[in-house]
C-alpha cells in the first residue's frame, strides 16, 4: 500500500560519494575531475536540507564534477584541516587545491549557480 515516490527514491543509485578521512586523499586531493565537498553531520537540520539539492545537482553536472559528503563527527581530521566551524560547509577541489567555499544552507538554484561558477 501507499508505494508510490519512495520506492523509487530507495532504488535510485546515489550519484553524491560518501568521503572519510582516509578517502579524502584519493577521492578528493587526487581527482581529475574539480570536487565539491559537503561537509556536513547526521544531527544537521540545513545539511540534510540541501541533501536531495546536492543529489539532485551530482545527476545534473555529472561527469563535469563530483559531490562528495563528508561526516565531520565520522571524520573530524579533515575538517579540522580545513577549519570546519559551522556546517553545512561547502568547499570546491580543483587540481587538488581548495578553490571556492560556502557557509550555511540555500535553495539549489543558488547552489547550482555557486557550484558552476567555482567550477
Amino acid at each position: 500500500m501507499g508505494g508510490g515516490k519512495h520506492a523509487v527514491l530507495e532504488g535510485a543509485m546515489s550519484l553524491t560519494a560518501k568521503v572519510t578521512d582516509a578517502s579524502f586523499e584519493s577521492d578528493v586531493i587526487a581527482s581529475d575531475a574539480p570536487v565539491v565537498v559537503d561537509f556536513w553531520a547526521e544531527w544537521c537540520g540545513p545539511c540534510r536540507m540541501i541533501g536531495p539539492a546536492l543529489e539532485e545537482i551530482a545527476t545534473e553536472m555529472n561527469g563535469k564534477v563530483k559531490i562528495a559528503k563528508l561526516n565531520v563527527d565520522e571524520n573530524p581530521s579533515v575538517a579540522s584541516k580545513y577549519g570546519i566551524r559551522s556546517i553545512p560547509t561547502l568547499m570546491v577541489f580543483k587540481g587538488g587545491k581548495q578553490v571556492a567555499t560556502k557557509t550555511g544552507a540555500g535553495p539549489k538554484s543558488e547552489l547550482s549557480r555557486w557550484i558552476n561558477a567555482s567550477v
